[in-house]
């Protein structure tokens, strides 16, 4: 299960991570958004340990999607190390895109 983060502890849960963090930016709204759960489920299962995966709800979050410019649902930002290192936007991936680019960042 992706643990929710949320404006109080991002810092803590996802900037001072030891192991690179993907955020699921989501709306309530979104189909999109919820079209993509079961790829993040199993990939925050596969990557367990590698690779972190978290969901921030935007419409509850605005301080942090608008510290990190997010416009679109749903959002995917990759931090390693407390710094945005790669971005998708869009419900475009597909369970063997996700665990490629997934692969890339834990390596």
């Amino acid at each position: 299960m992706l643990n929710a983060v949320d404006d109080t502890n991002f810092s803590t849960e996802v900037l001072e991570s030891d192991v690179p963090v993907l955020v699921d930016f989501w709306a309530e709204w979104c189909a999109p958004c919820k079209a993509m759960d079961p790829l993040l489920e199993q990939a925050a299962d596969e990557f367990d340990g590698r690779v972190k995966l978290v969901k921030l709800n935007a419409a509850d979050n605005p301080s942090t999607v608008s510290q990190f410019g997010v416009r679109n649902m749903p959002t995917y930002l990759i931090f390693d190390k407390g710094e945005v290192v790669d971005m998708k936007v869009g419900a475009t991936l597909s369970k063997v895109g996700l665990t490629k680019w997934l692969e890339g960042v834990s390596a």
